[in-house]
């Protein structure tokens, strides 16, 4: 708690002194900006939080459990030090259910606060050296923004499968027209926050490839759900990347629990992803796709492998109100993976009055295990507040 309220007392710092800078912006969605008068520096400061309800009918027991709760609090902070071509983003989360897991032992038994933690340097044109910690290049659906989803949560795919943040070095790419984009990324292969090094000394290597062969989306729209800027014209944007994550001892890569044995020890094994994408726009229509394949270099069911793949689309109409369905199916390796054949049918519906930065999102989906019983109808609204 101690290191939650010095977050707070350093953001109302910031507020209190945002004035004595010039120039500031205060305008809805657009964070608090601040530049040194000397030039030396620029800060933008922002929060956002989501308010969720989650409700749950299990068909099989006829039971019905919900939830009210705050689901996300973030605090942001990014600007440029010395030069615009060295840029910074620091990014944390604040409310429980954002810094969990802070019981274990690999995070020094504190909060898992911190999101990102990140230098970026323009060092050439169209390179980009990354070094600290923020997500890696890897599907689409979880490099996207919570706060910018077409949904009220990303979709099951990509909870089981998503490569998600760690702290390392990343190299990108563009080229003049940002149609091709590289990305390679090389990194420790545990997770955010993880203070204790891994015994077997394992790393993890991404790499990613996009192309947009219909030109680039208004205002970075490829990584933006809902096309909020109404494209004139066609746009599509198509990524593949591939990862292996070396001696990985949690279950699910960066992410999940930490694998031991009876005695203690942890169970290493390689973990082989592969990732393809493609997100499509075009005046108010969307849709984006996903396909993910994850294996390991053992027999051994303490690790999440299998395949996913997930489909959803849209439309935006002109009153700012958007119906959109999605598909999820996930196929768990046979008596090899912590996780169980699932699919899911979601309906959502989505009241934008301020693009993603204020919004109304509800859904529903229906959700089942194949072989077993077991069935949900899911009711989810949630309101997004983003300064």
């Amino acid at each position: 708690m101690k290191k939650i309220y010095s977050t707070l007392l350093f953001s109302a710092f910031i507020l209190l002194h945002v004035h004595a800078q010039d120039p500031v912006s205060t305008s809805w969605g657009k964070r608090l900006n601040l530049i040194a008068k000397d030039s030396t520096f620029a800060l933008k400061f922002g929060f956002r939080f989501q308010t969720l309800y989650d409700g749950r009918y299990n068909l099989d027991t006829d039971t019905y459990e919900d939830a009210l709760l705050v689901r996300r609090s973030r605090l942001k902070f990014d600007g440029w030090a010395i030069d615009p071509s060295i840029v910074y983003k620091v990014e944390l989360a604040v409310s429980n259910r954002d810094h969990r897991s802070g019981h274990a032992s690999e995070f020094g038994n504190t909060a898992n606060i911190v999101l990102d933690a990140v230098a970026k340097w323009n060092f050439a044109k169209g390179w980009y050296v990354w070094y600290g910690q923020t997500k890696l290049p890897g599907n689409r659906e979880r490099v996207i923004s919570s706060q910018n989803l077409q949904f009220v949560d990303r979709s099951l795919v990509n909870s089981r499968f998503n490569l998600d943040r760690d702290v390392g070095i990343q190299l990108r790419h563009k080229n003049a027209t940002n149609q091709f984009r590289q990305m390679l990324a090389i990194s420790l292969g545990e997770g955010r926050n993880v203070i204790s090094r891994n015994q077997k000394n394992g790393y993890e290597i991404t790499g990613r490839l996009e192309f947009l062969p219909l030109g680039t989306f208004v205002g970075k729209g490829d990584y933006i759900g809902s096309d909020i800027q109404r494209e004139e014209t066609p746009k599509l944007s198509i990524g593949i990347t591939g990862d292996i994550n070396t001696n990985a001892i949690r279950s699910r890569g960066n992410l999940g629990g930490f694998n031991v044995d009876a005695e203690g020890e942890y169970i290493a094994s390689d973990i082989k992803s592969f990732i393809a994408d493609m997100m499509f726009k075009y005046k108010g229509m969307s849709a984006m796709s996903e396909f993910v394949s994850r294996s390991v270099d053992r027999n051994n069911d303490s690790f999440g492998t299998g395949t996913g793949f997930v489909f959803q689309a849209g439309y935006l109409m002109p009153s700012n109100w958007e119906i959109a369905g999605r598909f999820t199916t996930i196929d768990a390796d046979a008596n090899q993976s912590v996780f169980a054949d699932q699919k899911e049918y979601t309906l959502g519906v989505s009241r934008y009055i301020s693009g993603h930065d204020l919004k109304f999102q509800t859904d529903i989906s229906y959700q089942t295990f194949p072989g077993q019983t077991t069935e949900y109808l899911i009711f989810r609204f949630q309101t997004e507040f983003a300064l």
